[in-house]
C-alpha cells in the first residue's frame, strides 16, 4: 500500500463507500456547497476523516485538474498479484476474466475498469511491463470501478495465459486476421478474454497462446476501434451469451 490520491465525486463516492479507512484526508474547494459535494463531506464527517478546504488551483496542482472539486488523499492497493488469481481461480466455478496485453493509456483503462464494473468481470488481468497502472487518472476515469473489480498485474502473461487453460479457462483472444466473428464464439463457460494495445493488438506469444481467436466486424472506413470500445462489445457479447 501507498500514499496516493483519489479524485472527482465518483471516485472519492466510491472509496468512502468502500474503503473508508484507507482514506487520510480530504481537501474539498472552498465555498462548493452543491448538492452533489455536500453529501460526501457529510460523509466524511461522520466517518471521522478530516477535511481541509481550499483553493482550486491547491486542487489543480494535486491533480493536474479535473478534480470536481474534491481530492481524498488515501492508502490505495497498487493491485493483486498471481497469488490472488489462484486464489479467484478456487472460488469462482465459471470464471469470467478479462486480459490487457499492454494498454498504456490510463484513460483507457479506466473506462474499460467501468466496463468490466458492469458486466460483472471477476478481475481484470494486465503484466506488470509496458502496462498502465492504477493511476489516479485511472481511478477518476474509472468512477468508482478501480475500487470495484480485482486489478492482477502478473510477471509472464503467456506463462499466466497458459495456467488459465490448465484450470479449464478458455482464453479468445482478438485479432483483426482472423474469421471469426465476436457473435460467433461461445463465451458460456469459464472465460479469459484478451485484447491488445490500441495500433499494435496482441503480441505475437500472446496471440499465439489463446485457444480462438475472434474480431469485431468493421464496415466503415476506420480500421479499428479504441480498445476501451472493443473491451465494451466483447465483454457484453460475453454477458448476453451467459445470461440466456
Amino acid at each position: 500500500m501507498s500514499n496516493d490520491v483519489v479524485f472527482g465525486i465518483h471516485a472519492v463516492s466510491a472509496l468512502l463507500a468502500r474503503s473508508p479507512q484507507d482514506v487520510l484526508e480530504i481537501f474539498a474547494m472552498k465555498d462548493r456547497e452543491d448538492k452533489r459535494m455536500q453529501p460526501l463531506l457529510q460523509q466524511a464527517r461522520q466517518l471521522g476523516i478530516s477535511i481541509q478546504f481550499c483553493n482550486r488551483k491547491t486542487l489543480d496542482d494535486m491533480t493536474n485538474g479535473q478534480h470536481q472539486g474534491i481530492v481524498a488523499k488515501a492508502r490505495l492497493s497498487s493491485g493483486g498479484n498471481e497469488s490472488d488469481l489462484a486464489s479467484l481461480l478456487e472460488k469462482e466455478a465459471k470464471p469470467f476474466l478479462l486480459v490487457l496485453d499492454g494498454v498504456t493509456d490510463p484513460h483507457n483503462l479506466g473506462a474499460i475498469l467501468r466496463s468490466a464494473d458492469a458486466a460483472g468481470v471477476h478481475a481484470v488481468l494486465a503484466p506488470k511491463d509496458r502496462s498502465v497502472k492504477l493511476t489516479a487518472v485511472v481511478r477518476k476515469v474509472a468512477c468508482g470501478a478501480a475500487e470495484s473489480v480485482p486489478f492482477i498485474t502478473v510477471t509472464n502473461l503467456a506463462r499466466t495465459l497458459r495456467q488459465l487453460q490448465d484450470a479449464g479457462v478458455w482464453v479468445v483472444g482478438t485479432a483483426g486476421e482472423t474469421e471469426t466473428l465476436v457473435y460467433q464464439a461461445d463465451f458460456k463457460g469459464p472465460l479469459a478474454l484478451v485484447l491488445g494495445a490500441e495500433g499494435e493488438g496482441l503480441r505475437r506469444l500472446t496471440r499465439e497462446t489463446c485457444d480462438a481467436l475472434v474480431k469485431i466486424p468493421m464496415f466503415g472506413s476506420v480500421s479499428s476501434l479504441n480498445v476501451s470500445v472493443a473491451a465494451g462489445i466483447c465483454l457484453f457479447e460475453a454477458v448476453r451469451q451467459r445470461t440466456v
